[in-house]
């Protein structure tokens, strides 16, 4: 087997042989990208090396919204004519307005082999049977993994139109091996199957792969969900925009193992634009590489991320020969640049906030709020909690040590409070906890 130096040489140089036939295919058929890679006043054939990819310019969401404004209802990034396209999906919207995507059969066939690759990782087998607990919509995450898994011949049933008890019971019966779902509705699982006198760690599910939102790298909501399942906790990242492309290897516990072959990525200084020193924090751009009908180009995800030090994962030998050393990103998905808060000069993700809730037995759900205003902000949290935590002096005690957990970690007052059981909302995709309040002074 060649030598990492080696394998690392392949690598760049399929990832080069990728970036400049996409490039060729873009000028001028695609519009949007002949207009901006001119106004950057470069052409696809200055691109002769990987370094050459930084004179190409960054792009970000909010462009892709307001071409999609200004050129409803698909925007100007579209390769081809758009009777050529066969798929449609679009973002959820939650960070702003939802992003309409298109995919031609040969860009829908890659993602489908993304996903092929993404399963060698985490370690699918041909007998493992997966389901899908929820109605897919255009959401684009879980249709291609239906279908990625589907073409590799492993059983697939969806549970859409279901309730969750009857989800739960249909994975049973089916003899599920593997469920794939938000981190969010792991959990909501797992409580319905409490309340139903369930037990899932005698169920034949062996991993719960998540994606979505943060929560299979979160330590704590991760340890809940294994606790309750008897199973592993597989983390998954990709976006609508871009396709399915890093997950938690399962010889890389912890870390995201990022599909190189199939995209560039960097990371950058979410300021500066500079790349960022080894093992730093950044954040994630990513250019894919196969997606020619509606690709992407150093598009900046928002998503902070840290290079594990360590040496990379490398994919076994294959029908495709060698394997390559790819990128893992240590500890997954660290936070959103968007969701960065600073309370009174401490700067706190929500995801370290969840993590600090999860650790504690009695919460069954949460919701936290940040009130702010032109003089104070103000820390609040809601706790459910679980039915087991029927003493007050339980409850009590809970509340204190979230509060002093919280004062430990980031020197911060919080108001730690219960609310009545089921008060808060469940959710069946991604999850809202954290809100931010603006008040008038």
């Amino acid at each position: 087997m060649p030598d990492e130096p080696q394998k690392a040489s392949e690598l760049k140089y399929t990832q080069l042989a990728k970036l400049q036939r996409l490039l060729s295919a873009l000028v001028p058929g695609n519009r949007f990208w002949t207009e901006k890679i001119a106004a950057a006043k470069v052409q696809p054939a200055d691109v002769r090396s990987l370094d050459d990819l930084q004179k190409l310019p960054f792009t970000t969401k909010a462009e892709l919204v307001a071409d999609q404004e200004r050129h409803p209802p698909y925007g100007s990034n579209l390769t081809y004519e758009v009777s050529r396209y066969t798929r449609l999906h679009q973002t959820s919207g939650t960070t702003g307005a939802p992003l309409r995507w298109l995919d031609t059969a040969e860009s829908w066939s890659w993602i489908h082999d993304c996903w092929r690759q993404l399963f060698d990782l985490m370690g699918l087998v041909p007998s493992d049977r997966l389901f899908f607990p929820f109605s897919f919509g255009p959401f684009l995450g879980f249709w291609a993994g239906f279908e990625g898994a589907s073409q590799r011949g492993n059983f697939c049933l969806a549970g859409g139109g279901l309730s969750s008890q009857a989800r739960l019971q249909l994975l049973i019966e089916n003899e599920i091996t593997v469920v794939c779902c938000t981190p969010t509705y792991a959990l909501r699982l797992a409580e319905v199957a409490t309340e139903q006198r369930i037990d899932l760690a005698t169920s034949r599910v062996r991993a719960i792969l998540v994606a979505g939102e943060p929560g299979g790298n979160v330590p704590a909501t991760r340890e809940r969900i294994e606790d309750a399942w008897g199973a592993r906790v597989v983390d998954h990242w990709g976006m609508t925009e871009l396709g399915p492309l890093a997950i938690e290897a399962v010889d890389s516990p912890g870390t995201l193992t990022v599909l190189e072959t199939e995209c560039i990525a960097e990371i950058v200084d979410p300021t500066t634009l500079a790349p960022v020193p080894a093992g730093s924090e950044g954040e994630l751009v990513i250019t894919n590489l196969g997606r020619a009908g509606s690709p992407l180009i150093r598009y900046r995800t928002g998503d902070v991320v840290r290079a594990a030090p360590s040496p990379p994962t490398s994919l076994p030998r294959g029908e495709r020969g060698e394997g390559h050393s790819f990128l893992r990103l240590d500890g997954g998905i660290l936070g959103r640049v968007d969701e960065l808060v600073t309370i009174r000069g401490n700067n706190v993700y929500p995801t370290a906030l969840e993590n600090v809730v999860r650790q504690f037995d009695a919460v069954a759900e949460f919701r936290i709020t940040l009130h702010s205003s032109a003089t104070a902000q103000r820390l609040r949290v809601e706790i459910e909690p679980t039915p087991q935590a029927v003493s007050t002096a339980q409850v009590d005690r809970t509340l204190s040590s979230i509060a002093r957990a919280i004062r430990d970690q980031w020197h911060l007052h919080a108001e730690v409070e219960a609310v009545a059981s089921g008060s808060l909302p469940r959710f069946e995709m991604k999850g809202r906890r954290f809100v931010k309040i603006s008040e008038q002074a």
